[in-house]
Order: structure tokens, then C-alpha cells, then sequence
């Protein structure tokens, strides 16, 4: 699995795009050079129409805003495909206002270039990727598949890493960083 200081994978991937767009059913193109100079956070989740992926899809979508306001987007990943995602929203009540893409992986290529490819099950674990605007991995945390993660501390994590100081434990945006 890639980590902390790896270079994040190049990719081109077709994605259902956020906000009211992406119920049109028109695709769009998202790559590693797309919203080039921002940082990026790509989490991924096992599959679509299961129970506990919309509930962080969701959270991660009502976040967008917030990580907007840090010079950040969001891409969601899992292995199934556009038109997958697009019914996926379409029918889905909490996905309908979702605010931010869902990117196709269905040849797998990200989710195995990430290394998060649940051996047993063949799908993605629930892997979150900080990379910072020159491609570099910042942060990763992965969750076992019937676990879900906490976008909120994706936010702080990405706080603390745009400051480049010493944040201790619990640190939030406005507290004091460790003086050595």
C-alpha cells in the first residue's frame, strides 16, 4: 500500500460529476491533472447500493465546502461503474444532492496502483488519501470494510497539515501548535 511521502498514481477515470450535473447522466473526465495545484483528499469505498458507503459518501459530500474553503476537492472511488454511480444517485435519496464526483475505478487501476485492494473481497477498503498540490501523499488511513471513517477528521488532519507546524494531539484549527 502507498503511504505518507509516495508519489499519489497518475489516473484518468470517468466520474458521475457532484451537484445537480451529475443526475443529467452526462460524464465527465477526472485525472490527476485535473483542479491541478490544489490538494486533493480521494477516499474510496467497496461498492455502490451497500449500506454503510452512503453514509460517509454523504458526510464527505456535506464537507465539500469545508475543504473548498483549504484549497482541497474531493473524489470518491470504488470499482463499480459510471452508470452504477449514476443509478446509485438516482435512486438513492441522501446521494441526490451529492456535491462532489464518483469516479469509476472499474478496470481497478487506482485502487490496486493504491495498493487498497481488499485481497479477500475484491473491492476497495475504505482507504482516505491527503495528497498535497505536487502529488505527494500526505496522509492515508485505511478502515476495515464494515467500519466507517470520520471526514471531519480528514478536515482537521488537512488543517494541520497546511499550517507546517507541530500540532499535537487533538489539535484544531485555532489552537496552539508545540513551540520547541
Amino acid at each position: 500500500m502507498l503511504t505518507v511521502g509516495d508519489k499519489f498514481p497518475s489516473f484518468d477515470l470517468t466520474a458521475v460529476p457532484g451537484g445537480p450535473e451529475g443526475l443529467k447522466g452526462e460524464f465527465v473526465q477526472i485525472s490527476d491533472k485535473s483542479d491541478a495545484g490544489k490538494w486533493k483528499v480521494v477516499f474510496f469505498w467497496p461498492k455502490d447500493f451497500t449500506f454503510v458507503c452512503p453514509t460517509e459518501i454523504v458526510a464527505f459530500g456535506k464537507l465539500s465546502k469545508d475543504f473548498a474553503d483549504r484549497d482541497a476537492v474531493v473524489y470518491g472511488v470504488s470499482i463499480d461503474s459510471e452508470f452504477v454511480h449514476l443509478n446509485w444517485r438516482l435512486h438513492n435519496e441522501d446521494l441526490k444532492d451529492l456535491s462532489i464526483p464518483m469516479l469509476a475505478d472499474i478496470k481497478r487501476e487506482l485502487t490496486e496502483g493504491t495498493g487498497v485492494m481488499a485481497k479477500d473481497a475484491g473491492v476497495a477498503l475504505r482507504a482516505t488519501f491527503v495528497v498535497d498540490p505536487h502529488g505527494v501523499i500526505r496522509h492515508v488511513s485505511v478502515n476495515d470494510l464494515s467500519v466507517g471513517r470520520n471526514p471531519q477528521e480528514i478536515v482537521r488532519i488537512l488543517d494541520g497539515l497546511q499550517s507546517d507546524e507541530l500540532c499535537p494531539c487533538n489539535w484544531k484549527k485555532g489552537d496552539d501548535f508545540i513551540k520547541v
